[in-house]
C-alpha cells in the first residue's frame, strides 16, 4: 500500500487530519453515517465505497485517503451543515480531491473510469 488511509468522523476530526498532512496529496470520500450492522443511510455511498475502494490502488504514491463519515441523514440534509456550508458540497457520496476543485459527486463514484482519472491525474 502506497498511500495513507484514515477514517474519521464529522467535520472537525476531517479538518484536523487535512491540517495534519498538509503538503500532501489528500483524497477524500464523504459518505452517510452508518448503523450499528454497519450500513449507510445513504443507498449511493452504499454502491460506491466498495466501487471507490477497488479504485484506491491507482492513488498517487505518498497520498493520503480520508474516508470521511459525515453525519446522519437529518444532520446532512440541514443547510448550515459544515461540510456544506464550509466545502460546498451538495450530496454523498462525493469523492474530492483536497485543496483542488475536483470532485465526483453521487452517480459519479459509481463510474470506476471517472474515480481512476480523478486519482491519477496530476
Amino acid at each position: 500500500m502506497d498511500y495513507t488511509e484514515v477514517k474519521v468522523y464529522g467535520y472537525q476530526e476531517y479538518s484536523k487530519e487535512v491540517a495534519k498532512h498538509k503538503g500532501k496529496i489528500i483524497f477524500a470520500l464523504f459518505c452517510g453515517d452508518k448503523n450499528e450492522k454497519g450500513e449507510s443511510w445513504c443507498p449511493d455511498c452504499v454502491k460506491a465505497e466498495p466501487i471507490v475502494r477497488g479504485q484506491l490502488t491507482h492513488l498517487p504514491k505518498g497520498s493520503v485517503f480520508i474516508y470521511c463519515l459525515v453525519g446522519e441523514r437529518a444532520a446532512w440534509k440541514d443547510p448550515n451543515n459544515e461540510f456544506r456550508q464550509n466545502l460546498k458540497l451538495t450530496g454523498v457520496p462525493t469523492l474530492a480531491k483536497v485543496g483542488t476543485p475536483q470532485k465526483l459527486t453521487e452517480d459519479e463514484c459509481l463510474k470506476t473510469d471517472l474515480i481512476h482519472m480523478l486519482f491519477s491525474e496530476d
